[in-house]
């Protein structure tokens, strides 16, 4: 359907139009804007470059070319920025707990400046974990318009002929802990493990969500997988500002785009692809905003019918880099469009259908390392599960693809927070048949929900990782592999159960059932709820305090309302 020109300022003709308006347009010729500019749509870019990650330093570089593109495509484009923060630095520090906030941050500034604005249209340009779950949330809200450009993956560094990422250096303190690992060995893989701009090379959480978002339409065809380093990247920016003319043309929105039917092909995508835990918490919010009825329970329905078909790392031994070489996230949904498990008749930002996209793309099949092909998966079923039973009837998530280790039954170690189990760890506590337990790290909890990749990092680098079970109310990061389970959800600060475990009861875990229990009695149970007493939220002002005060349950995404 193509519109009057006139819609293409549907939000910014209040801001333009009519005498009253002229100090507004003094305002905008101030900022460069002159007489035919004020009959443009007015096209938001969201920038968030920011120094404090190597995921984000070079946004700058791509927003320019987003504003360049929207004014070829005879748009007006108005750059602002918003933050990020970085979870490989703030990981195990107390400023972890900050990144999960930082998502809700990213996606209410967003909105505001686009509200207050009267944007017809945006754009926004990200990389790191965040970044993009809290500018889909954005775009959900204001339903305008709406394209995401991904800041693309760095390269892995080259140790002694081997690459290395950043889990690589999570672990090695693990295995530096136990003297396996000398402190110049370290240092030598410090140095040259992240080698320049670009979010974290494997199949994290960053990437996880570039592709996921991608499958779900929101972005441009091949555009998830793009190094960061690599030219390719300036052209998506550009073609980014005419596809963002073109919706507005033809009046799609973000939730035209957003359904059901399109957040079920970005989950398959991601259990095909052996995705990040936190995909689960991202695409529930994000489904929430657009108004989508999702659930944590549809991506273990998913997960039984979908193959896993990527070796990519954590779980393998490639990089998102080396599936950009062998055609990038097409050739997965191909593979899986052509097994019948994607809708195929999704709407995207090109204004064409999944289907017509991957018509037009000159995919290749699956080479068979980086990419398997349906008829010989990886695995038969996708990388993710979702667990119930008396630990958490509301459920938790257990990342498949990253071990064969599906049960599991030991006694348990109870730790209340994220730095005191690190340091039990390091002093050797752990042994195996163990079954970690981190609580009061939840979304209100810790608050915040902080990722526990120096945790399982440093239980890996010990050699435990097949041998020792770790759960948790927190979250872990998409380099985390292993026998871990998390978002165990009531959680600790509410009184779930896990508030209720206590060192030596036997935790039993068994995948084919999707069960994650402790064998404990119901009376038990019940008598240890009558004694347990909430604790005080650690943060009495600011941004966390708000946040413990209005966030919900990890089994709905942790959002805040």
């Amino acid at each position: 359907m193509t519109t009057t020109k006139a819609d293409l300022k549907h939000k910014s003709r209040i801001v333009t139009d009519g005498v009253d308006r002229a100090p507004a347009r003094s305002m905008l010729r101030a900022v460069g804007l002159n007489d035919d500019d004020m009959n443009k749509p007015f096209v938001a870019v969201a920038n968030l470059a920011s120094d404090v990650t190597p995921c984000n330093v070079h946004l700058d570089r791509v927003a320019q070319a987003v504003k360049e593109g929207v004014r070829r495509a005879n748009g007006v484009p108005f750059l602002f920025g918003t933050i990020t923060v970085s979870d490989g630095i703030s990981m195990g520090t107390e400023g972890m707990k900050a990144s999960l906030v930082s998502r809700e941050v990213i996606a209410d500034s967003i909105e505001t400046v686009c509200f207050a604005e009267s944007m017809d249209a945006l754009i926004t340009v990200a990389a790191c974990d965040k970044n993009m779950p809290g500018s889909l949330m954005a775009m959900a809200r204001l339903n305008i318009p709406s394209i995401f450009v991904y800041g693309g993956a760095t390269l892995p560094g080259d140790y002694l002929g081997k690459d290395i990422n950043i889990q690589d250096m999570f672990e090695a303190v693990g295995a530096h802990a136990q003297g396996n690992l000398t402190e110049k060995e370290l240092l030598a893989m410090e140095r040259i493990a992240c080698p320049g701009e670009g979010a974290c090379a494997g199949m994290f959480t960053a990437n996880t969500m570039s592709s996921a978002i991608e499958a779900l339409g929101m972005s441009l065809p091949g555009a998830a997988s793009v190094p960061a380093v690599d030219p390719k990247g300036e052209g998506i920016a550009h073609q980014a500002a005419a596809a963002v003319y073109e919706l507005l043309e033809r009046g799609i929105t973000p939730r035209d785009i957003m359904t059901k039917d399109a957040f079920e092909n970005a989950i398959t995508v991601v259990l095909a692809m052996g995705g990040s835990t936190n995909a689960v918490l991202h695409l529930l919010a994000m489904a929430r905003e657009a108004k989508v009825d999702l659930k944590i329970d549809d991506f273990d329905r998913l997960s039984r019918v979908t193959p896993y078909l990527t070796d990519l790392r954590p779980a393998g031994r490639f990089v998102m880099s080396d599936l950009d070489k062998v055609g990038g996230v097409p050739v997965v949904m191909r593979e899986l469009l052509n097994a019948s498990l994607l809708h195929p008749n999704v709407m995207t930002v090109t204004g064409k259908t999944l289907q017509e996209n991957l018509d037009a793309i000159d995919t290749p099949a699956a080479d068979g390392q980086v990419v398997h092909p349906t008829s010989a998966p990886r695995t038969p079923t996708g990388g993710l599960v979702i667990l119930r039973g008396n630990l958490t009837p509301e459920g938790a998530v257990m990342k498949v693809s990253g071990t064969k280790h599906h049960t599991h039954e030991g006694p348990a170690k109870v730790y209340d927070g994220e730095r005191t189990t690190f340091e039990a760890v390091s002093r050797g506590e752990i042994n195996k048949g163990d079954v970690v337990v981190i609580r009061y790290e939840g979304p209100k909890g810790g608050p915040g929900m902080q990722e526990m990749l120096a945790v399982t990092g440093a239980i890996i680098g010990q050699g435990l990782g097949d041998d020792v079970l770790l759960l948790t109310d927190g979250r872990f990061s998409g380099a985390t592999h292993g026998p871990m389970i998390g978002h165990v959800a009531p959680e600790a600060a509410v009184g779930g159960p896990i508030a209720l475990v206590q060192n030596g009861d036997i935790i039993v875990l068994d995948v084919e059932k999707r069960d994650l229990s402790m064998k404990v009695s119901d009376e038990e149970i019940a008598r240890r709820k009558t004694a347990w007493q909430p604790r005080p939220i650690p943060y009495e002002r600011g941004v966390m305090a708000k946040y413990a005060k209005l966030v919900g349950t990890a089994s709905e995404g942790a959002v805040t309302s």
